[in-house]
């Protein structure tokens, strides 16, 4: 039997979904590791052989592709405390990156300090160069100039340099010349082209994002050469690859390269799921693409994707089967203008610390106990409460079926982290445990308000697709919050982003401004440099796959005056002014309600993306054969007060099987509330349907 294996890292736990020749899924957790994941990732797969009685060594030699997601990038950002970098800068210019855009987080607080860069001023080193708009060569690069700037870098022991000339996006000849230099110079540092990482114009964006990519490049590449070693010295002659923040795979080598790119790597897995799941219904087989009944991928449906575990909450719109993709985003307050899925990330998740805030105010997250020491429930020596100790005093968690019986919950410890809280509030434990329940509901229902209506689409009328180990606890609650009508926990929930790293695709992707004197290329250019930049993408994704390439195009183009572009996708359409400008004419009437047929259209950057489609796979365990009964009853407080629920087995289910409400339902890795008023069906998908009263 041959495996494809996906692997999620999060905050607190590991998830790695194994998948055979037959389409049978297998999920094995473990603990995090945040000071190398990759032990983590390597106990998780050790896990995983165990389950299906192999060692490790047998399951990696039967493994065909290993899929990774990671948070090293997002981590590094997030935490300040990564490499030491430096910039090298044309004469003049070095303080872009602390000028930004001119504008403030927050613009009208007076008081509010100025960010501070990722590279600090002493280390943005000015070179005597300088290009013009249209790479013409306006002052040569110095030599003398660059040799100080590399003394400067020697003297200071600088691990990674960003180099960043105005418009190299033009003509990057003067950036390769003073990589080769530094490289030459300084062996073993990481050295980036901010032409080679986002060859556009907009100079803050490009060089803010290569900064970024100095800033972790050495971690990401460490912790990735650090990971094949050793899966290689475990038996592991597979690809490996790393899902990326737009939501495709790309090699080690790439994923290290581009490592800027990694930033959103995790969360890009669940919207993958949901992607494929929305595009084919829950649990039809790939060549299949008719909507089930009741499926979620009927015309016009619209899924939010609700993905909570131990440390966040990652929410997401996917509509008709796609996610939308942004570029501009900012983790950790920089700004990364690379391709990426429009993820919300809240800070709310099963460990996430409740606290009393500024006056004396209940306060979930966003600090959170992580993997060690975790909730005070797991035993591991934490004091504080969190959300998951308050599900657990509140009768949602079994204490002896966490985990599915690996770890055992100590209701005590919880209990004694909620009293220090519920007596600064005044509350008995088991109020004060519901108040933290809710206030994280009404946090989650904020950021998929911020994921819906601030992009002019009306919850009420999506599905919420809620998964992660956590979600299902809290799903029914947040929907009822935002008027929304429909739930659907897949029984796969807990390890839904492993599994969707299996079902999306090898992507490269090219861009290249082309801003000159005219609005655009003539028609005799324009199909030269779609035709140019698709083969470009093409011949580099070749190099990773042998398999069927498939293309798509987009432009970046705007109204003449406007400050601002919109991408608009080019497949199908004729490489030709009027149809550049026809497509551009209506996707701004679908963004904005309106166009301006008469205004002048510029092309600003024209896009290409390659695109080797890996095989996909079968189906979602879809429950057991037969109707199923409840297993137990357990102790629970809802908002009338407290009940005894039954509690239902999720994997024994069947197909057709109505769950009476309220309820619990459980399986070994995620739990799900049903609330009075929800009505619960199990869809032949293997998926549970909540409908909300």
């Amino acid at each position: 039997m041959r495996y494809v294996i996906g692997v999620d890292v999060g905050g607190t736990f590991t998830d790695v979904v194994g998948v055979d020749e037959e389409g049978r899924e297998y999920l094995a957790k473990a603990a995090s590791t945040p000071h190398d994941q990759s032990e983590g990732v390597i106990q998780g797969l050790r896990n995983l052989a165990s389950m299906l009685g192999l060692t490790l060594g047998e399951l990696l030699e039967t493994t065909t592709r290993i899929v990774h997601g990671t948070t090293v990038a997002t981590n590094a950002l997030l935490e300040r405390r990564r490499a030491r970098t430096a910039m090298l800068t044309t004469e003049g210019h070095r303080d872009v990156v602390a000028m930004r855009e001119g504008l403030k987080p927050a613009r009208y607080d007076l008081r509010l300090p100025a960010p501070e860069p990722l590279v600090p001023r002493r280390l943005r080193l000015p070179v005597r160069e300088r290009l013009r708009p249209d790479g013409a060569v306006e002052t040569p690069l110095d030599a003398a100039s660059l040799d100080a700037a590399i003394a400067t870098l020697r003297a200071e022991g600088v691990e990674a340099v960003a180099i960043c000339f105005l418009h190299s996006w033009a003509a990057p000849a003067h950036e390769h010349a003073a990589a080769e230099a530094v490289r030459a110079a300084l062996p073993g540092v990481f050295v980036t082209c901010s032409a080679d990482v986002l060859p556009q114009i907009k100079e803050y964006e490009r060089f803010s994002t290569a900064a970024v990519n100095a800033y972790v490049g050495p971690v990401v590449s460490r912790y990735l050469t650090r990971l094949e070693a050793r899966l290689a010295e475990a038996g592991c002659a597979a690809p490996v690859f790393v899902i990326l923040s737009h939501g495709g795979v790309a090699p080690i080598a790439e994923a290290a390269r581009l490592a800027a790119g990694t930033a959103l790597s995790g969360p890009a897995g669940g919207v993958a799921a949901a992607v494929a799941l929305a595009r084919r219904g829950m649990g039809t087989p790939p060549d299949d693409r008719r909507a089930e009944p009741g499926g979620l991928n009927r015309p016009g449906n619209i899924m939010v994707t609700f993905d909570m575990g131990g440390t966040s909450t990652d929410i997401a719109l996917v509509t008709e089967g796609a996610a939308a993709i942004g570029r501009g985003r900012e983790v950790g307050g920089e700004r990364i203008a690379l391709d990426s899925l429009d993820i919300i990330t809240l800070g709310a998740g099963g460990g996430s610390i409740a606290h009393l805030g500024a006056g004396g105010t209940l306060q979930v997250g966003p600090q959170s106990a992580g993997a060690r020491p975790g909730p005070a429930c797991y035993g591991r020596g934490g004091a504080l409460p969190t959300v998951t100790d308050a599900n657990l005093l509140l009768g949602y968690l079994d204490p002896g079926s966490f985990l599915g019986g690996a770890q055992r919950l100590d209701v005590a410890a919880a209990e004694r982290a909620m009293a220090a809280l519920a007596g600064a509030l005044g509350l008995e434990v088991a109020q004060a445990a519901l108040g933290v329940h809710r206030l994280v509901n009404a946090r989650m229902a904020d950021g998929v308000r911020v994921a819906t209506v601030r992009r002019g689409v009306d919850p009420r009328g999506a599905t919420l697709l809620a998964f992660g180990g956590a979600a299902g606890l809290h799903a029914s609650a947040v929907a009822r919050d935002l008027g929304m009508a429909r739930v659907a926990v897949p029984l796969f929930a807990a390890g839904l982003s492993a599994w969707g790293m299996l079902q999306t695709e090898l992507r490269h992707e090219i861009a290249r401004s082309v801003v000159g004197a005219g609005a655009m290329p003539g028609d005799d250019a324009l199909p030269a440099l779609f035709d140019g930049l698709a083969e470009e993408a093409r011949a580099q994704l070749a190099q990773w796959y042998g398999g069927e390439i498939a293309l798509s195009l987009a432009a970046d183009m705007r109204y003449g005056e406007q400050v601002f572009e919109i991408t608009v996708p080019l497949d199908g359409v004729a490489p030709t002014r009027a149809a550049l400008r026809e497509a551009f004419h209506a996707r701004h009437r679908a963004l904005f309600t309106y166009d301006l047929p008469e205004e002048e259209v510029v092309l600003v950057t024209a896009r290409a993306a390659a695109r080797g489609v890996l095989p996909a796979l079968s189906r979602l365990p879809a429950g057991a054969p037969r109707p199923a009964a409840p297993e137990a009853e357990r102790r629970c407080l809802l908002e009338g007060g407290w009940a005894m629920l039954p509690v239902w087995r999720f994997e024994a289910l069947a197909a057709g099987q109505r769950v009476p409400v309220p309820a619990i339902v459980e399986s070994p890795t995620t739990t799900v509330l049903l609330q009075p008023g929800d009505t619960a069906v199990m869809e032949p998908g293997g998926w549970l349907a909540v409908s909300l009263g």
